[in-house]
């Protein structure tokens, strides 16, 4: 596995709990991390796309905007 290292900031994708990145059948998105703005009930967080779901990195629950 190739080491990527970064110097600066990262900037994540943005996106809501309805417009969530869905996988298609020539790009697989397991592992991916994004930011969602409301993706924490409302509130923003940061979250993994696990093969089935958008996962909170800070309690591993669904992405919900409720």
């Amino acid at each position: 596995m190739a080491k990527t290292s970064f110097t600066g900031p990262v900037s994540l994708g943005t996106y809501t709990v309805a417009t969530a990145p869905a996988p298609t059948t020539n790009q697989s998105l397991t592992g991916t991390i994004t930011f969602f703005s409301n993706g924490a009930n409302g509130s923003p967080v940061v979250a993994f796309y696990n093969g089935t779901n958008w996962l909170r990195v800070d309690t591993l629950g669904v992405i919900s905007a409720t």
